[in-house]
């Protein structure tokens, strides 16, 4: 049957685990964007949501025809896959719209970088088709991200009767990081996501930022979406027994000190080094602190098969032990670092947060600046960067620095420690209701009322 409401993106709302026997089982996927867009779209009779098929037991399972309600997975060859995906979204899109280049090395533009630029066309042509195919007359498509920054033109000529909304998750490059592609790849972006009705960003810095590269008649059709919290649901995952009992573990390591938490992946964006600097310059400016503090840095591996990404983590584990050596002592360690994925500590964390680090050099959005406000129990204060796309929501109650300047960073995470006990909680109770302002699902729901 044909549906009236369809959401493209690369991962989709399960994944699927072959066992020794060959039996397959399906997994839900985690997090609160898929967790809103799984129940906002359950809420739409028909609805549909298109993604890629990650992993063997992903493309198996389209082969066996073996489908969920509400979903279709493509079988899109590996190589043409890790192409678009490692060699194009993730190397250049993202490096590009995060300012991340290393400008005298990178970035290239060559007959190789052509190649994998014709399989992030092919991928995106891919997810074109599925949707014409899936998509009732005059329905509404909501395309996500920029893995899929071609769709929305795409589809517009095979399917103009459709309503398409294109949401992109990252900011938007400035124009001198732009006009590093390509002119006709340049072209080529600004065609792909113009295709759509509504092209929606977290902020309105990116939006600008977007309409600044595209025709003013163009530039009417983008909108501002901040994506916030789901406080209940949210709520719920943090006190559940394994988060107790994590929770109980910490805290025995602490011993009643201060905290100062960060949650991130160890993506280059996220600016984990100069975090881990000014801590250092922290405790080397206010020696006060020392033994009386403990950072506790979740750092979760991400895209570990580009060799960037290795480094930069290993470079996290180094410097948190350097810190550890300089200034630690027989009954105090200044860094608990996890470079691991462990989504149960990382909300025992929030929970017990007396401080909040969060100092991207450039984001999207960062939910993990208004989640840990929503979770923390004695109130926290947040030390957040002005490259944070959270920063237009939270600034008046954060304290903000430039992601760059580390002393900066430092003297904040003192005033943090120093606040007051009721200033802090009244902060964090403002922080919160920011955060939580248009939750996943009402958020989904804003960009489908948008194409109405």
């Amino acid at each position: 049957m044909a549906s009236q409401v369809l959401v493209a993106a690369n991962r989709g709302p399960l994944s699927y685990a072959l066992s020794d026997d060959g039996t397959l089982s399906a997994r839900r996927g985690g997090g609160g964007l898929v967790s809103g867009l799984s129940a906002a779209l359950a809420e739409q009779p028909g609805a549909l949501w298109i993604c890629a098929a990650l992993s063997d037991a992903d493309r198996e399972a389209v082969r066996q025809d073996v489908s969920e309600p509400g979903v279709r997975m493509l079988d899109i060859d590996p190589t043409m896959y890790d192409d678009a995906y490692n060699g194009i979204a993730n190397s250049v899109l993202w490096f590009t719209h995060h300012h991340l280049y290393d400008v005298p090395r990178e970035p290239v533009f060559d007959a190789a970088f052509r190649r994998r630029w014709a399989s992030y066309v092919a991928y995106n042509e891919a997810f074109t088709r599925a949707l014409a195919e899936e998509a009732a007359q005059g329905a509404r498509v909501l395309v996500q991200d920029y893995h899929l920054a071609l769709v929305p033109g795409q589809l517009r000529e095979l399917r103009p009767d459709l309503r398409i909304a294109h949401f992109t998750h990252t900011p938007w490059a400035s124009r001198e990081f732009l006009d590093m592609l390509p002119q006709d790849i340049r072209g080529e972006l600004l065609w792909g996501m113009l295709g759509a009705d509504v092209v929606g960003f977290h902020t309105r810095a990116w939006a600008d930022a977007f309409a600044g590269a595209a025709q003013p008649d163009d530039a009417r059709r983008v909108a501002v979406f901040p994506l916030g919290v789901d406080a209940d649901e949210l709520r719920a995952l943090a006190h559940r027994p394994e988060v107790d009992e994590k929770l109980a573990q910490l805290r025995a390591e602490v011993a009643g000190r201060r905290t100062i938490a960060r949650v991130d992946r160890t993506e280059l964006s996220k600016n984990i080094l100069r975090g881990l600097l000014a801590y250092r310059e922290l405790l080397e400016v206010h020696p006060e602190w020392r033994g009386r503090v403990v950072h506790l840095a979740s750092a979760y591996p991400s895209r570990q098969d580009l060799k960037v990404y290795r480094d930069y983590t290993e470079a996290v584990s180094e410097l948190a032990a350097e810190i550890n050596a300089e200034f630690g002592t027989e009954d105090w360690q200044p860094v608990l670092v996890s470079v691991k994925d462990d989504f149960a500590r990382s909300l025992a964390v929030y929970r017990m947060a007396d401080v909040a680090l969060v100092n991207p050099v450039r984001d999207g959005m960062n939910l993990v600046a208004k989640e840990i406000p929503v979770v923390s129990e004695a109130g926290c204060a947040v030390v957040l960067s002005t490259g944070a796309g959270a920063y237009e929501e939270l600034r008046e109650d954060a304290l903000t620095v430039n992601p760059f300047d580390v002393s900066q960073t430092a003297e904040a995470l003192h005033a943090a420690l120093s606040m007051p006990d009721e200033e802090r909680a009244e902060r964090t109770k403002r922080l919160a209701a920011a955060a939580t302002a248009l939750p996943p699902s009402a958020w989904f729901t804003a960009q489908l009322a948008a194409l109405a």
